[in-house]
């Protein structure tokens, strides 16, 4: 599956977002072409893992393929626990920044060929990633065919009821108008995402400091469990850019 280029191409282009993630702060934005902006979280993403991300890495399952991983907080922290994990971001900084903080990431798009497809136990969407691409169901379809059956996907969903898509920018203060071409973007709010994950089901919801996730299984005809809990294993990458030997089964590249 070809990755969508106005996204991969658009977004790793963007000047503005490298150069926050190198300085580690904003502000950072993404502008509608009505001059809407939504602000990016840049500080949130390029600290250590707060009490809300640890909670969603408790619930995560065996290897974990983090989408659209940015400065690599989760990643770095699911290294540290001796989880198999490993993040994509189209960024070449965000892949840098992950790196340097621990974890193991590749410069790759979602959209293209990935190690262990078909076989990650959890995929995570956090940040809003669920938007990428500004089509939620073709990236639901992917997702679902990265995940093993019965695999688990857990995504941050917008703090309001919204479904929307639009063109947008990467832009900062001092460059209103942004850099490179607009891409697709879309925000969904949890009841959104329902929506549109035919062939689901559903493992749970929550709210944590004004932040929401949702939790969505593969369909499976092996026995799965019906809500997202802390990992009774950890599964194996086996490559060189992660490595754990402890119980489990492969996750290989190809």
């Amino acid at each position: 599956m070809s990755a969508p280029p106005a996204t991969a191409v658009a977004w790793a282009a963007a000047d503005p977002y490298a150069a926050a993630l190198r300085a580690g702060h904003g502000p950072l934005f993404l502008r509608r072409a009505d001059g809407w902006l939504l602000p990016l979280e840049v500080e949130r993403w390029c600290a250590r893992a707060d009490a809300v991300d640890l909670d969603v890495l408790d619930r995560c399952e065996g290897a974990v393929l983090d989408v659209g991983c940015g400065p690599g907080r989760l990643v770095a922290e699911l290294a540290t626990r001796g989880r198999a994990v490993l993040g994509i971001d189209v960024s070449a900084a965000a892949v840098d920044h992950t790196v340097r903080m621990g974890g193991q990431a590749l410069r790759r798009s979602v959209f293209e060929p990935l190690p262990g497809e078909g076989r990650w136990d959890t995929v995570l969407l956090m940040d809003g990633n669920i938007g990428i691409g500004g089509e939620p169901r073709a990236l639901l379809d992917r997702v679902a065919a990265l995940l093993r059956p019965g695999g688990l996907l857990i995504a941050e969903t917008a703090p309001v009821d919204i479904d929307e898509r639009a063109q947008v920018r990467v832009v900062g203060l001092t460059d209103a108008r942004g850099a490179g071409d607009p891409f697709p973007w879309a925000r969904l709010g949890t009841p959104a995402l329902l929506r549109y994950a035919r062939g689901w089901k559903r493992a749970g919801q929550w709210t944590a400091d004004g932040r929401r996730f949702a939790a969505l299984r593969t369909r499976s005809r092996r026995t799965a469990s019906s809500s997202a809990e802390p990992p009774k294993r950890t599964a194996v990458i086996s490559s060189q850019r992660a490595r754990n030997t402890s119980a489990g089964r492969p996750v290989p590249d190809r």
